[in-house]
């Protein structure tokens, strides 16, 4: 059914105390393999002796789940079926306890949850948890009634992010999810960590996050997932960055930290085949007398950003860019900066630089666009 060979360690069958089968050391033969320490199943008594399978509960232990293995079982279940579904017995109560989620980009991260069903599948309350992580993460989802709606609460990094998601099934099966978050006092370089991701800012985070995901099944719902966040961190910290001296040495050296009194923005994230792809937009930020803007999109590891800094009042403007793996991007100033600089102290000190930086500074975008570099010696 699944279209790859599996490996099982053994089979358990009991009846007492109640029903129950156990599968040790299920691995799927793949790169990377799916694995399952231990999954218990549970069938209730009742529906068994009238030779239907319904299962009360099913409990795993020490899972592992690639992403991407998943997705390619899938994609074969699918074309051995004709993409028909695997059918699954109704089931009461799911729990885990150390299921590892990998990402696309080989990310791991280990979960505790559980949840209970209504019919169709239909979450009546979840919980999904980081075991032994500081400060703690919680997600929460509880039906409202029959309706296909659900409260969400959120803890994560020292604050919390509630609201509720709604769901509409059309007549042909396929279904719309939508909802609204309230992300309040989330500290973001911990709220990352949660996640053993690498935070590029820190601080407290505000803002509003509308989410939409549209598909015919929950899986489809999970890789179309698209959140759109407009945020504040107030103040912020900008790591492993230190802007001023990127400035100084012209984009040669970096290392550092750049206090920031405000940090807005808008975070958009989209799932999909290949992984997610976050794009910041309106970005800006202020320090002192200082204040920039740009943009920034993150995929596969790799980071495309552009901004402007600018300061005395806006007089002088300074042309940035970041590209590469987010590790160690590279930075780049345009060339006719320097010229523009150069030339202002010459004609007029101090106020001068900053209008012949930003005049050479436009002059390095037009040599640039015919293929030419402006001496910054002359």
């Amino acid at each position: 059914m699944l279209g790859v060979q599996v490996r099982i360690g053994a089979v358990q069958w009991s009846l007492l105390p109640a029903p129950a089968i156990t599968i040790h050391d299920f691995r799927t033969q793949q790169a990377q393999p799916v694995v399952i320490g231990t999954l218990s199943a549970y069938p209730n008594i009742r529906k068994l002796l009238q030779r239907q399978l319904v299962l009360d509960r099913i409990q795993v232990d020490d899972a592992t789940i690639p992403r991407n293995s998943v997705h390619a079982l899938l994609a074969m279940q699918g074309a051995e079926r004709g993409g028909a579904a695997i059918a699954i017995p109704p089931l009461d109560h799911l729990a885990f306890r150390n299921l590892t989620w990998i990402s696309y980009s080989g990310i791991a991260v280990a979960f505790d949850g559980e949840m209970d069903f209504d019919p169709q599948w239909r979450p009546r309350h979840a919980t999904l948890r980081r075991p032994g992580h500081t400060p703690p993460f919680t997600l929460t989802l509880v039906r409202e009634g029959d309706a296909d709606r659900w409260q969400t609460q959120i803890v994560v990094g020292g604050g919390t992010a509630h609201g509720d998601v709604l769901l509409k099934t059309a007549k042909d099966g396929s279904m719309q999810l939508s909802g609204q978050l309230a992300p309040h006092d989330v500290e973001v370089a911990s709220a990352l960590a949660t996640f053993n991701r690498r935070s590029p800012v820190a601080g407290k985070a505000n803002g509003q996050t509308v989410l939409s995901a549209s598909g015919k099944s929950v899986g489809l719902l999970t890789r179309s997932l698209h959140t759109q966040t407009r945020f504040t961190v107030n103040p912020a910290t900008v790591l492993r960055f230190d802007l001023d001296k990127a400035i100084r040495t012209r984009g040669k050296e970096h290392d550092g930290q750049t206090a920031l009194q405000e940090l807005t923005g808008q975070l958009d994230t989209q799932n999909g085949a290949e992984g997610m792809r976050v794009t910041m937009t309106n970005i800006r930020a202020r320090a002192g007398q200082f204040t920039a803007t740009g943009k920034a999109m993150v995929y596969h590891g790799q980071i495309e950003a552009s901004g402007n800094l600018d300061w005395i009042e806006g007089a002088v403007g300074v042309p940035i860019t970041l590209s590469g793996p987010v590790q160690k991007p590279k930075v780049s100033v345009p060339p006719g900066f320097y010229a523009g600089a150069a030339i202002g102290t010459v004609l007029l000190p101090g106020i001068g630089t900053a209008i012949g930086a930003r005049i050479g500074g436009a002059l390095g975008e037009v040599f640039k666009g015919e293929g030419k570099k402006p001496n910054a010696t002359k």
